[in-house]
């Protein structure tokens, strides 16, 4: 069982390299369910080989989608209605 979630891990790093050669407008699908999976994949991977195991695995996923995750956060920390439209609507009046 351990063998085939390294497997699986493998086959997700081969699948996200594959995803950043497509153009940006294609990425966005098949880049959210990278994410997703890298979530479900980590948690094997710590049932499996321990929180140890993870760490590195966090830092690639981070990595790869730094920008997605910063807007992310940022549109999460400031909240709804102060997105670009919001500002736009206050500087027209």
């Amino acid at each position: 069982m351990n063998g085939s979630v390294v497997t699986l891990a493998c086959l997700w790093v081969i699948a996200a390299a594959v995803v950043a050669l497509l153009p940006r407008r294609w990425q966005y699908l098949p880049g959210l369910a990278l994410l997703v999976a890298a979530g479900w994949l980590m948690w094997r991977l710590a049932g499996a080989y321990g929180a140890w195991v993870v760490l590195p695995a966090l830092v690639v996923v981070v990595s790869m989608f730094r920008r997605p995750l910063a807007v992310l956060l940022c549109r999460i920390l400031r909240g709804p209605g102060t997105g670009q439209g919001a500002r736009q609507e206050e500087g027209s009046e």
